[in-house]
């Protein structure tokens, strides 16, 4: 079933300089990028984005981490895109990520780990209209 989902290169991956190897990835596992951008998000965009997770004990040093610097936000499309791409995420610890997975390669700890991935259809769909509008993403 082809499906879309919100790919977010990482302030941390962007400060190493990896964001075009991991979009190099994106397509050699075959996901059409749909939409692409670079954001900087303030303190406030980053708490709307993950608001799912507002009481719990890692939301602020998050979304204080995901406002430090610029991250490449991008709409990637395919078959069962969510499931692939979290596969190729990898753990989001990156010490217990598999081998070859983004995490793994370009990841620093548990909350600096290169890359973020939409969970689920739903989650996805949230993500994807938080920072695209339907003008910005290839039909």
């Amino acid at each position: 079933m082809k499906q879309r989902n919100l790919a977010i290169i990482n302030p941390d991956a962007i400060k190493m300089g990896v964001a075009g190897a991991i979009i190099s990835r994106w397509e050699i596992e075959g996901f059409k990028i749909v939409a692409l951008k670079v954001e900087h998000l303030t303190q406030k965009q980053a708490e709307g984005f993950y608001a799912v997770h507002r009481h719990k004990p890692f939301f602020k040093g998050l979304t204080k981490f995901m406002s430090s610097g610029p991250c490449v936000v991008a709409v990637l499309e395919g078959e069962d895109v969510i499931r692939r791409y979290r596969q190729l995420m990898g753990a989001t610890n990156p010490e217990k990520a598999a081998k070859g997975t983004l995490r793994k390669k370009y990841g620093v700890q548990t909350r600096r780990n290169a890359v973020h991935g939409s969970d689920s259809p739903e989650t996805a769909r949230f993500e994807i209209s938080y920072f695209f509008n339907f003008l910005e993403i290839v039909h």
